[in-house]
């Protein structure tokens, strides 16, 4: 079977995007003289956008199969109260406490998952039903600030990969501000992610031609490589220069969630099935899919990744409130929309979704370094996500007009 290529269209639709957050981060780093790409800046980013990563992949997932999921604000703050009420009254070991937290945010999508998928009650009633049952229970379990979790639980988010390769010298010695060591666990850490990406890049490509899918042009393959890999060596270059982090836990969380859900939503009959149900539901139920339990194992995956973003969240807090995770839903949602996700579902990767979520964390970073008022960051974000979507919108009418 002969592979067909996509058009320039389409290439340009990918790619939008990623140039998107090229331009708003130099724009930031000429706007405040630097300091957005300082290192401690770029470990704050990682650490105060971990969770919309984290959610917006699950969320994708969602808006895909043409659901959406209102409640996951609500359910970081429940979860985190569980999970920090654990540690602070039972003095259970964190390990248990976290590994509870990841089986009841399993019981919440298993819940979530009920309604929508068994009894057809629309998503979006579901989960706002969510949204207001589980803020409830946050505020009862914690009614008080529960502080004081073992250093170990508090390591997830505020702790670094150890060093235990020592620090690389710069070869410009003596060059002032050049003169600078760098951790080597970080720049191996970046290398190999470089490399990750160029093999699955390429055996991605061979896959698709195999079987006759629509493939871009190999120039484009080339170009994305090579700007994707350009940022995860800057990235590197200046986490490494870090003496103090190196590399932080919660980057390697995260990514290794980016590579198992980039997996499953493109290589697997689960993800397929996903993308089917969004595009046309009919059409994938008279094909055969079970409908009913994909949407239930979406509802299930969102519950498992909310908890994992309820347990960095209280994580990097060091403490479990009941207003924890207010507006995260919102978060999560628009970073899918900002990186091409489409209303309608049916339409979304997992890359688009994470450049979404970090075009929002360059926003918030840079406005507050340039000390803008919360409410115009707030009216700010809400205009980006508009032209976002109208961008989006647009672009798919004049394609399917040509």
């Amino acid at each position: 079977m002969e592979a067909t290529k996509t058009n320039f269209g389409d290439n340009l639709r990918q790619y939008g995007i990623m140039i998107a957050l090229v331009v708003v981060i130099v724009a930031f780093a000429i706007g405040t003289q630097g300091r957005l790409i300082m290192p401690d800046n770029l470990w704050n980013l990682i650490q105060q956008n971990a969770y919309v990563l984290i959610l917006a992949m699950g969320m994708l997932m969602v808006i895909i199969a043409g659901h959406i999921d209102l409640s996951v604000g609500s359910v970081v703050a429940f979860i985190g109260a569980v999970v920090g009420w654990m540690m602070y009254t039972w003095n259970v070991p964190w390990v248990v406490a976290v590994l509870a937290g990841l089986l009841i945010g399993l019981l919440v999508g298993a819940w979530h998952g009920f309604w929508v998928a068994y009894v057809r009650i629309p998503a979006f009633v579901v989960t706002l039903a969510g949204m207001m049952i589980f803020r409830g229970l946050a505020q009862v379990i914690a009614a008080r600030t529960m502080a004081g979790f073992p250093e170990g639980f508090n390591a997830i988010a505020n702790g670094s990969i150890p060093n235990f390769l020592g620090f690389m010298n710069n070869p410009v010695s003596g060059a002032g501000a050049f003169s600078q060591s760098f951790d080597t666990v970080t720049v191996v850490i970046g290398i190999l992610g470089v490399g990750g990406l160029v093999v699955s890049s390429m055996r991605s490509r061979r896959s698709q031609l195999q079987h006759g899918l629509p493939v871009g042009s190999v120039g484009a393959m080339v170009l994305r490589l090579v700007l994707m890999s350009a940022a995860i060596l800057v990235v590197t270059f200046i986490l490494a220069m870090n003496l103090i982090g190196g590399t932080p836990i919660l980057l390697i969380i995260v990514g290794v969630l980016i590579f198992v859900y980039s997996f499953v939503t493109t290589r697997t009959v689960f993800g397929r099935h996903v993308y089917a149900i969004g595009g046309n539901r009919n059409a994938a139920l008279l094909s055969g899919v079970n409908t009913a339990r994909v949407d239930f194992g979406i509802f299930l995956n969102m519950g498992l990744l909310t908890a994992v973003a309820a347990i960095v969240t209280t994580s990097r807090a060091g403490a479990a409130v009941a207003a924890a995770g207010t507006g995260y839903e919102l978060d999560a949602i628009a970073s899918c929309f900002i990186g091409g996700a489409a209303v309608t579902g049916g339409v979304g990767r997992v890359s688009g979704a994470m450049v979404g979520a970090l075009i929002m964390g360059v926003l918030n970073m840079g406005l507050s370094i340039l000390n803008v008022d919360a409410n115009w960051q707030m009216s700010i974000k809400g205009f980006v996500l508009l032209l976002a979507v109208t961008l989006d919108l647009v672009s798919k009418r004049r394609s399917s007009v040509g």
